[in-house]
């Protein structure tokens, strides 16, 4: 077999495809969570915090460093910059949520499908909420009275 009909059969994988969509979906994503972060958490962040900006938070590591912005103070020379690596952990951890619930959410609907073709039946729907918020409220009542 040659190496190109090899790299064919590889790249003619379901699993090679799936995971090209992923990584081109995650690129995009990205960006997303990076705007939600840097546009919308982190000067609201930075309000209740005082007013600052993460971005800006920096130490020089140069006697020659003297401006007040992180992008001036790199030009003159090296910089420390902790705000930065602030904003990218908190992107980090809000993209690490968003998956998490995501896979939570396919976990939970293939359950579902797997009960279904087991059983043959779909499973009981869920009550309504007025109902599930009466029965929590029986059962604080009934943990006070207790």
């Amino acid at each position: 077999m040659s190496v190109i009909s090899e790299f064919q059969s590889f790249i003619a994988k379901g699993n090679v495809m799936d995971l090209a969509v992923g990584v081109i979906i995650g690129g995009a994503f990205g960006g997303i969570v990076k705007s939600l972060t840097d546009d919308i958490i982190m000067p609201v962040v930075g309000a209740v915090l005082g007013g600052f900006d993460f971005s800006n938070y920096f130490f020089p590591l140069s006697s020659t460093v003297n401006a007040p912005t992180l992008a001036a103070a790199r030009a003159q020379g090296a910089v420390f910059a902790y705000g930065s690596f602030i904003t990218v952990v908190i992107n980090f951890l809000i993209l690490a949520w968003i998956i998490f619930l995501m896979v939570k959410g396919v976990n939970f609907l293939r359950a579902q499908v797997e009960h279904q073709e087991k059983t043959g039946e779909a499973p009981p729907a869920p009550p309504p909420a007025d109902v599930r918020l009466l029965t929590e409220i029986r059962d604080l009542l009934a943990k006070k009275a207790a």
